[in-house]
Formats: structure tokens, C-alpha cells, sequence
């Protein structure tokens, strides 16, 4: 059975005093981090690892409600000792109302393989979002639903990845606006693979078979499709925004993640099923990002 998971339990407090909001914003994160932690007990010994996010923006009013933006992201990975990969992200959004925003975005990824010291094969991704939210006093708590596409180009096993993958990633967050120039925030987020590999075939100590006793032959015989849908990576967020004038901003923030990917391994003509696991592992990113709005 299928299932997308996005857990948002919402208490409303009856007093809109200043505590009232502050347990709003921390129920509703308090509850995802829960999540986050009993997903995480596992006895499976997790890779760990630090990485950092450092980019730069530029946001452009075209209209009312209506902005351009485009960001250039580097990443490095492996404890800050290897460059993992330059980000560009072109996205126009627009803003209906103060609790509706929409957008759309396209972004080109390019990898790099430090062991083979080159750039792997670009991906490009599409992305829509829509974000509701609601003001209350000086928090704001918003969710934003964000649906994605991302092709991958040149040579691969399409025996282990589809490739174009699909994903659902669900973020809720809450700010706290009432200082003069920082703005603090927290959040936790949800991604949803929707179109992993579903494999028929299990593993009965020795070799894989199928539920007819079938063994390898035909290519993709352990496979039933790319229909898979579960949740591989939890994330939460500390940071803060400081303005550092009317029209720049520095982003500073803290994310870990815990992800779970569920791992095919077949040789390239698929007719050999090699391993099937899931791999865990936690990530924590220290990011900084440079904004500039005109």
C-alpha cells in the first residue's frame, strides 16, 4: 500500500497573547521533531557526516505581488573536505493575498565526483510550490507544499532509478518578526520519494528469488515498477535572517537531516539483482546565503 505521510496537528490557542502564539509555534514543531526522532531509532549504525551551503541571490520586483529571483549555490560535503556541487535555481513566485504565495522554479544541478576529480552529468529539476500561512502577533507559521521533478541526463542503470524522479517535500515553519533587524526562525520538513523502484524479489539467504522461485533472467525480472512511495528524509532547521540594510539580507542557519533511501543495486542489463537495502544516515549543513532584493 501507498503512502504519502505529512503529519500537521494544529492547537489554537484561545488567548492571543504573545505566550499563546509562542505554543502554537512550538506544538506544531515539537510534534514533527517527535516524529523525527522515533523515525531515527533504528538499529541500523548510521553515516554521519558535516557539510556546508553557501549562496548568493537576487530577487527582482517585476509587479505587484509578482518576483523574479535566481540563486547560484555552492556545496561541499564529506566534513567540509570535498566539493559536492554548484546549484542554480531560477524561480518567479507570486504573492495572492498575506496567507497565499505560488511558484515556480527550475533549477540546473551539476555533481562533482571527487574521486574522479569531474563533473558528473547535469540534472535539471522543476519545481512547484504553494505556501500558506497565518500571522499571529509577531510569529508567523506558514506550509509550504513543493512538488518536483528531476531528470537525469546522461548514462545510468534505469534498472535502479527511474530517470526522472518525483517528490513531495512538505515544510512547515515558524518566524518570529518582532525584532528590529533579526528574524529568527525554526522548521522541520517531510520529503516524499513518490516513484522509487518496487522490487518483487526477496533475499532468502543465499540469492534472490521471486514469489514463483524464478530466479535471474530476463532483464528487470526482479522488477515491478517505479511506484514506491515512502518518506526519505526528515529535516529540521535553526537559523536567522539579520537585514543588513533595506534591500540586503544574511541568512544563517543550522539543518540536519536524517535520511533513508531504499538502494538497488543490478548490473546494467538487468538481469542480476545484486543487493536491495536501505541505507540511513544523518547530515548536518551549516548554511549561509546573500540576499539582494531591487
Amino acid at each position: 500500500m501507498k503512502r504519502i505521510t505529512l503529519a500537521l496537528i494544529v492547537r489554537v490557542p484561545v488567548s492571543h497573547m504573545p505566550s499563546g502564539q509562542l505554543a502554537l509555534g512550538l506544538t506544531l514543531t515539537l510534534y514533527l521533531l517527535l516524529m523525527f526522532c522515533a523515525e531515527a531509532q533504528s538499529d541500523v549504525a548510521l553515516d554521519t557526516e558535516i557539510g556546508g551551503r553557501f549562496s548568493f541571490s537576487l530577487d527582482k520586483k517585476l509587479t505587484r505581488g509578482l518576483h523574479l529571483s535566481l540563486e547560484e549555490e555552492v556545496r561541499l560535503d564529506n566534513n567540509f573536505r570535498a566539493f559536492d556541487r554548484f546549484h542554480t535555481t531560477l524561480g518567479l513566485t507570486y504573492k495572492v493575498n498575506d496567507n497565499l504565495k505560488l511558484g515556480v522554479g527550475y533549477a540546473m544541478i551539476n555533481p562533482y565526483s571527487s574521486s574522479d576529480g569531474a563533473f558528473k552529468s547535469s540534472r535539471h529539476r522543476m519545481m512547484l510550490d504553494i505556501t500558506g500561512g497565518l500571522r499571529f502577533g509577531d510569529w508567523r507559521l506558514s506550509l509550504r507544499e513543493r512538488f518536483q521533478t528531476t531528470y537525469r541526463c546522461g548514462d545510468m542503470n534505469e534498472y535502479q532509478n527511474p530517470r526522472t524522479d518525483l517528490t513531495l517535500k512538505s515544510r512547515l515553519k515558524v518566524q518570529y518578526k518582532g525584532l528590529r533587524r533579526l528574524e529568527p526562525y525554526a522548521g522541520v520538513e517531510l520529503r516524499n520519494t513518490l516513484n522509487a523502484p518496487t522490487i518483487s524479489a526477496y533475499y532468502n539467504g543465499s540469492s534472490y528469488l521471486t514469489d514463483d522461485y524464478s530466479t535471474e533472467g530476463e532483464a528487470g525480472w526482479f522488477l515491478d515498477g517505479f511506484d514506491k512511495v515512502y518518506v526519505n528524509r526528515f529535516r529540521g532547521t535553526m537559523g536567522v535572517e539579520y537585514r543588513l540594510g533595506k534591500k540586503s539580507t544574511l541568512d544563517v542557519a543550522l539543518m540536519v537531516d536524517y535520511n533513508k533511501d531504499y538502494v538497488v543495486d543490478a548490473n546494467a542489463e538487468g538481469t542480476k539483482l545484486k543487493s536491495y537495502s536501505c541505507e540511513r544516515g544523518v547530515t548536518g549543513w551549516v548554511t549561509v546565503g546573500y540576499g539582494y532584493k531591487f
